[in-house]
């Protein structure tokens, strides 16, 4: 560790403490615009001035951000959380009716938009464009509001799917963004040279690791255009020229890169920090990164929306071979995870178990539904004394030689099939390790009784082949009944394999 723990009270002192120590440092950047600390102070105090005007004097109550990922959605961010109020990002490209379902969840006190009004949003009370900023009017007690704002408030509202098909709101504080910054300054010494080169949607909680560490640390922040995560060239000559040292992404993407040949062609030469996390990694393409890159630092984050990003983290030590599992390590400080089985006891050796999730990282529940908050978010059964609420992933683990958990399956991709017990997860990894394929999912045919593995390719393999292969690696009542070849898996919104699109595909 180094530095000394500072306590704050909500995140917008992060914001503050910048402003004053790097005024004119940029501290975001998109393709049309960047603004520095100094800018992006006055024009979030400008946007909590709106809301006053808009909606009166109102704590606490969610606003939503409607607009393309731009520097213009962290303005917003930062100006509702000056106002003493929380932000929920919708995702513009969302189907209209997912849009209705969770402005019926949030009921926001008002959304803020770009240049057009949307007309999706007509249910909306209160409509503020973001170029209304020039308009604004600060005064003192705009600029002490956020003051009020203790670490328990909540500082965003992100939606999940969920299985009813009503989206779910996961409702995050400002104390659990606050520890979780604060580790990762002592765990990857970030600080005022750091240049995030940003992937993920500011709908998708990977997101809040790339704009709170840029705050707390004076660092500055690259939103990457989503377009050029199609064209792996540019992709690299962007990150050159922007000088980008360490990026966060989900798997997909670095998948994608080493997968394409580009890593052997062009270097990234400023790169110090490859972190990822949403999904596995597969060694096989992380080792051709390690083999490009022998000298950065790797880490395999894991956590899920409800527990503030990250609740465990492996910084990769050791080699592993392509077929090998990548272990999701150890807790983060100020973070406990217990590992239950069906009896509710802590696993054994060797035994899988559900991950569950204690302390200040935990999610203040789902917005507006007790109902599932209680069934997530529930009393520890090791302990019956006082009230200690753990997380229940649904996410199946085991302890590794190391004492490193590794995550083996979704507790909803673990089948039975043919009287046994199948961690859908597994097939994946024998396949995936193959040579001459890229990606491989598995899922399962309920209706039919099957298992189909889908996979891309970069070498002339026919499904016969693949399943020949695959039969030097698993018994046979692991055999994918059905092997489709595809030249892309589908992802969806966050950039995850989209497995309810593949399952749709089956037959």
């Amino acid at each position: 560790m180094h530095g000394v723990l500072r306590v704050k009270r909500n995140i917008v002192e992060y914001l503050k403490e910048s402003a004053e120590k790097y005024p004119d440092k940029t501290a975001f950047l998109d393709e049309r615009r960047k603004i520095t600390f100094k800018e992006l102070d006055d024009e979030a105090q400008k946007i909590a001035a709106l809301i006053y005007a808009r909606c009166g004097n109102i704590r606490n109550k969610p606003i939503a951000v409607y607009m393309e990922k731009s520097v213009e959605c962290i303005v917003s961010f930062l100006g509702i959380a000056y106002s003493g109020n929380f932000y929920s990002p919708l995702d513009v490209h969302s189907p209209i009716e997912r849009i209705h379902k969770i402005i019926d969840v949030l009921q926001p006190a008002a959304v803020i938009y770009h240049t057009e009004e949307p007309d999706e949003l007509d249910d909306c009370r209160e409509k503020i464009s973001i170029q209304d900023i020039e308009k604004a009017e600060i005064d003192i007690s705009i600029r002490e509001k956020y003051k009020n704002t203790a670490d328990i408030d909540p500082l965003y509202v992100l939606f999940t799917s969920g299985s009813t098909g009503q989206p779910k709101g996961v409702v995050i504080s400002h104390r659990g963004v606050i520890d979780y910054t604060e580790w990762l300054y002592d765990t990857f010494s970030f600080d005022a040279d750091t240049i995030f080169g940003n992937q993920a949607p500011f709908y998708f909680d990977n997101s809040i690791l790339d704009i709170y560490s840029t705050l707390r640390n004076g660092a500055c922040m690259v939103i990457i255009p989503e377009t050029l995560f199609r064209f792996p060239k540019v992709l690299m000559d962007y990150i050159n020229e922007n000088s980008i040292n360490t990026i966060f992404w989900v798997p997909s993407a670095l998948i994608g890169l080493a997968n394409s040949g580009i890593l052997d062609k062009i270097h990234a030469d400023k790169l110090q920090r490859v972190l990822f996390c949403g999904e596995v990694m597969p060694n096989k393409q992380l080792n051709i990164w390690r083999k490009n890159y022998p000298d950065i630092l790797y880490a395999n984050l894991y956590g899920p929306t409800e527990i503030t990003d990250v609740c465990s983290y492996y910084i990769v030590n050791r080699e592993f071979q392509d077929e090998e599992p990548l272990p999701i390590g150890i807790a983060c400080r100020n973070t406990e995870i217990l590992v239950l089985n069906d009896n509710n006891e802590l696993v054994g050796e060797n035994e899988l178990g559900e991950l569950c999730v204690r302390g200040t990282c935990l999610s203040m529940g789902y917005y507006g539904d007790q109902e599932k908050t209680s069934k997530a978010f529930v009393q520890n059964p090791l302990n019956s004394k006082y009230c200690d609420t753990i997380y229940r992933t649904g996410d199946l683990v085991k302890y590794n030689a190391y004492g490193e958990l590794v995550y083996v399956s979704r507790k909803d991709f673990q089948i039975k099939h043919q009287g046994h017990r199948i961690e859908l997860g597994e097939i994946e990894a024998a396949a995936g390790s193959l040579e001459g394929v890229n990606q491989a999912c598995a899922v399962y045919d309920n209706c039919n009784k099957k298992i189909v593995l889908f996979c891309t390719l970069s070498a002339e393999l026919t499904e016969k082949m693949i399943y020949r292969l695959l039969q030097d690696k698993l018994p046979q009542y692991m055999l994918p009944k059905k092997i489709k070849i595809l030249s892309a898996l589908p992802l969806n919104i966050n950039g995850k394999i989209d497995r309810v699109t593949l399952k749709s595909n089956c037959m």
